[in-house]
């Protein structure tokens, strides 16, 4: 991978297994659209992006060099050797077929609390709706970025709010529990930085000690905002790959990615 100044902003040139469309669109984030000149904007972090693929490489439009480098670079887990994963994946005949059928997807690394409460929102709902709750949840709540975005709202500021006071995101039976992980959280009860450095039974412990969390929110968490990567979060998809596929468990070939293999899996289960 090669990074590049340009007009632009950033540039990088000839990244490899990166497919920015199947890593926007597979279910780990929620904040992201595609507009019709097929430019990703998104935000993350309390920055706002605006980032395209085509032929030659990624444009990542007004960004400096720092903030690339700060935010972006990890967020997107671009110093990863994903063509030697999927490689390695690739010992497996069903995980074989899913890398080549939907290769080049990153596991994300969000910021940990927009992560769980995202997870939280998510549980016994559909994607749009998802988008819907946590779009209406940091308009209400959240920091103008500019005219139409606004930042996901701190544990803090969430916090100091009451069940009704979400009424208007239509959260549902979630709202109580958005609430109990923002006291925790806020309070220190729940150390959301320290969950990466954690081993991976300790950090699930921790999360699941919020109310309305199991073990599903609390892998998602841990791997799409703590870079956990052997948190392996299983829902209907995944269940359903681990019945049919593999009864007696997973491939040694996937040891340590876990999460990454349960990504392309997910994604394949979920498009047959």
């Amino acid at each position: 991978m090669e990074v590049l100044k340009n007009e632009d902003g950033m540039f990088l040139k000839e990244v490899n297994c990166f497919d920015l469309d199947l890593t926007l669109n597979c279910g780990q984030a929620f904040r992201w659209y595609k507009t019709n000149e097929g430019i990703w904007h998104g935000i993350a972090f309390g920055k706002i992006l605006e980032i395209c693929q085509t032929d030659s490489g990624i444009i990542f439009f007004h960004v400096s060099a720092e903030e690339f480098n700060n935010i972006w670079r990890s967020y997107f887990d671009l110093d990863r050797d994903y063509s030697n994963l999927c490689e390695s994946f690739c010992a497996d005949r069903s995980l074989k077929t899913a890398v080549e059928l939907f290769p080049g997807i990153h596991i994300l690394r969000q910021e940990p609390w927009e992560t769980l409460c995202s997870f939280i929102i998510s549980q016994n709902n559909n994607i749009p709706r998802i988008k819907g709750i946590i779009k209406r949840l940091c308009e209400f709540f959240g920091e103008p970025l500019s005219a139409n975005d606004f930042s996901f709202p701190g544990a803090e500021r969430i916090s100091m709010l009451s069940v009704d006071d979400l009424a208007p995101i239509r959260a549902g039976f979630r709202a109580k529990y958005i609430i109990d992980a923002a006291q925790k959280a806020a309070k220190g009860e729940i150390d959301l930085d320290r969950l990466a450095s954690m081993p991976l039974e300790h950090a699930r412990c921790e999360l699941i000690k919020i109310k309305g969390v199991g073990s599903k929110v609390a892998d998602c968490t841990l791997l799409y905002g703590c870079g956990q990567t052997d948190a392996f979060p299983v829902d209907v998809w995944v269940k359903r790959v681990m019945a049919e596929l593999y009864p007696n468990g997973l491939p040694e070939c996937v040891k340590g990615s876990q999460g990454i293999a349960q990504q392309y899996l997910f994604h394949w289960r979920r498009q047959q």
